[in-house]
């Protein structure tokens, strides 16, 4: 959507929202660009309520931001469907077209931007893990396969509440296999994989942690508190590690551009967000 003349406006949803660093990036974002009359705001949020929300909005909304528990409503309430929130079963982006909502998932980039700046861009043929099989899983698979991996193992601590991700990873063309958080052989499968993503609070990760010395590359979804358990875990043994800052980041930089219509003003966004 280009932007135009007057007041836009643009918020995350979700419930509870008031951690989110959201409108730290798009605020950047909307005044380098020139946008000084857009607006990016917190909005509490339920998965219930977004519809009714949304179906409040005047024309002046561009677009939302949908974080949990939002994501799986977003895909249902939209109107259009890109590929890979398809793929991935939930949309972090509703951006508003002529006939209603396109539904994105942006969080994919955020993996793939994010390992990027650790030098991860090819998966080619390699052997991921992804720990944890929850909402956030799913975009790390879909990442996982459009870099290239040809399988994964998701790690968890009930099999049963994993076939969501295992579906997602079938659906993205990767050879899926499960594993038990305290499985025996969790060191061996770890040091095995060309990427290792956690997908889960640091105090679930933290039962990993002891099995991590092999880890070559690590993706922690976390960013708050810093380092995690199993980050850390890795960094002592010599790993490389990335957090979520960068996840939130890349993210970030599709869903401007999809707001606004413009390229997406990395170096100030990442300013904002990193101070660097």
């Amino acid at each position: 959507m280009n932007a135009g003349p007057g007041a836009r406006r643009a918020a995350v949803l979700g419930s509870p929202v008031t951690h989110s660093k959201s409108p730290v990036l798009h605020r950047a974002a909307f005044a380098a660009l020139g946008l000084t009359d857009w607006t990016y705001d917190r909005i509490e949020c339920t998965a219930d309520g977004l519809a009714p929300l949304l179906d409040s909005f005047g024309p002046e909304w561009v677009g939302v931001s949908v974080t949990m528990p939002g994501k799986f409503a977003a895909l249902a309430y939209a109107t259009e469907r890109t590929a890979r929130a398809d793929a991935v079963g939930s949309a972090n982006t509703l951006v508003r077209t002529a006939d209603g909502w396109r539904a994105d998932c942006t969080d994919v980039d955020g993996v793939t931007g994010a390992l990027g700046t650790v030098g991860v861009t090819d998966l080619t043929g390699a052997s991921v893990v992804v720990i944890g099989a929850g909402g956030t899983s799913r975009p790390a698979l879909a990442a996982a396969a459009d870099l290239g991996a040809a399988s994964v193992t998701v790690i968890s601590r009930d099999r049963g509440r994993a076939a969501g991700a295992l579906d997602c990873a079938d659906r993205c063309g990767l050879d899926a296999r499960w594993s038990a958080i305290d499985d025996a052989a969790l060191a061996t499968v770890l040091a095995d994989a060309a990427a290792v993503i956690s997908t889960v609070p640091a105090a679930g990760a933290a039962a990993v942690a002891p099995a991590a010395g092999g880890v070559r590359v690590l993706l922690d979804a976390i960013y708050d508190p810093w380092p995690t358990p199993l980050g850390a875990a890795v960094t002592d043994a010599g790993g490389v590690v990335v957090g979520g800052l960068q996840m939130l980041l890349h993210q970030a930089f599709g869903q401007t551009e999809q707001f606004t219509g413009r390229p997406a003003p990395r170096e100030v966004m990442t300013r904002a967000l990193l101070g660097a």
